[in-house]
């Protein structure tokens, strides 16, 4: 008990009756417990709104709220936070059946200090991360995750407890929230840390492209295949693939995705041998795949095999409380690289920043305060800095529609120079008829004659 003892857990304990309540606190203080005190559920809420203690320890009959209906609330939003319920002799089989709904345990009153001392070290060896908050906060694998959100700090446990094993996690969250960081902490926190980790974007990467790049090929599987390829799966051997916007794969690549994962072997395109693999995975995406699979975008079955574990990653506007803390650490790590001395931001600039709606999220935050740093000539960044950063952010964000434009072009361009603008071949190369491939070819206005030409 002597590390738990170190390590200073915060219990709460929520009881109407002050007097049990003060009883509690001494006792799990002098165990070498911090403690918080709520005099009823809806007090202790609050305090769970704020900050995360490791343990709940409450009285099951109270006024207004009870013990039952706070675990019931802190088991659907915190489920991994464990709670002791105190009892009276004549609510014990109220307290025996909360057990099977899962609280960790009960006590009846009055109850012996060294059953009590015994039970919160059991519920607390169920906790990752007893140590101080401090301490926690720099382990090795969450030390690129800055937060004092308690938000983040539930996901962060859960990140923490999915790490132990070899379950496929999906990760959920906008773009710019931070998934393949999570991702990577995942990976950072497994037996697998040693091991490569490696990401892939599925919908940076041409259809016909991303099954060589994902399970390779062998020379003369394609033209231009001179020599065998390693994908990632083979890459990533022993170690983590991260699957990043997953809902934007292909449907006939998802089917070969679920058979390597079935299989747990991968057959390079254009070979006949297949290779085992022993990889992790994890998807991550900012589509809702139950709706793509309502649509038929997406297939069940591999989103089952894919989803073992769900963890979302709340948007930037969730947790306003990072804000400044993030917007600090980007201006320490960014004035280093830019060689600049700037304090810090005005109280003004930092209200603006707390209130912006942020739909670029933590990486759109960043480049803001990049922007305000290689333009700032004062020791602090001020509103106009900032103002005049988020104008550019929001001119540079163009239309969905535009940025499909222009990949749809940009892809049409590199297919017609692979195969010197014959069209026949290009359009065999994009798995689309002719006739739908000059109308993509007039729709951009493109000529495949030039580029036969570049070629001369």
């Amino acid at each position: 008990m002597q590390k738990i003892i170190e390590s200073n857990p915060k219990i709460l304990i929520v009881d109407d009756d002050t007097d049990l309540l003060e009883l509690l606190s001494i006792r799990l203080t002098a165990a070498g417990y911090k403690t918080e005190l709520a005099q009823s559920a809806e007090i202790a809420l609050n305090y769970l709104d704020v900050s995360r203690p490791q343990l709940v320890i409450s009285d099951m009959q109270m006024s207004g709220m009870d013990g039952m209906k706070l675990f019931e609330h802190i088991h659907r939003t915190i489920p991994t936070l464990p709670v002791i319920i105190l009892t009276a002799h004549g609510t014990i089989p109220d307290a025996v059946a909360a057990t099977q709904r899962g609280v960790f345990g009960y006590l009846t009153k009055p109850f012996d200090s060294k059953i009590l001392l015994a039970q919160v070290v059991q519920a607390l060896r169920l906790v990752p991360g007893t140590a101080l908050q401090k301490e926690e906060s720099q382990a090795p694998w969450r030390k690129d995750i800055i937060t004092q959100s308690a938000m983040m700090e539930d996901i962060l446990t859960k990140a923490e407890l999915v790490a132990k094993g070899d379950a496929s996690v999906l990760i959920y969250g906008e773009s710019g929230a931070g998934k393949e960081l999570f991702a990577h902490a995942i990976h950072d926190a497994s037996k697998r840390r040693d091991r490569p980790f490696v990401a892939v974007n599925c919908a940076a990467i041409p259809e016909q492209l991303l099954e060589s790049e994902l399970f390779g090929h062998v020379k003369g599987a394609f033209t231009g295949a001179v020599r065998d390829h390693k994908g990632l799966f083979q890459l990533a051997e022993g170690g983590t693939l991260l699957l990043d916007e997953i809902g934007d794969m292909p449907l006939p690549l998802q089917v070969k995705l679920l058979r390597v994962l079935q299989e747990r072997q991968v057959r390079p395109v254009g070979s006949v041998q297949t290779i085992p693999v022993d990889v992790r995975i994890i998807s991550a995406t900012h589509r809702d795949l139950l709706t793509e699979i309502s649509t038929g975008s997406f297939r069940e079955d591999l989103y089952y095999r894919l989803k073992v574990v769900a963890l979302t990653i709340p948007a930037l506007s969730q947790r306003r409380e990072d804000i400044p803390l993030l917007a600090n650490h980007f201006l320490s790590v960014l004035c280093a690289k830019y060689d600049k001395e700037i304090n810090g931001f005005s109280p003004d600039a930092m209200e603006m920043l707390v209130r912006a709606s942020w739909p670029g999220n933590v990486r759109q935050l960043m480049n803001i305060v990049e922007q305000c740093v290689v333009l700032g000539t004062a020791p602090l960044i001020s509103p106009v800095l900032i103002y005049d950063a988020m104008q550019k952010e929001e001119e540079g964000l163009v239309s969905f529609e535009d940025a499909r434009r222009h990949f749809e072009r940009d892809y049409l361009v590199r297919v017609l120079k692979i195969t010197a603008g014959n069209v026949t071949k290009a359009a065999g190369l994009a798995k689309r008829n002719r006739t739908e491939f000059y109308k993509l070819l007039q729709r951009h206005q493109l000529d495949p004659s030039i580029f036969k030409q570049s070629q001369n």
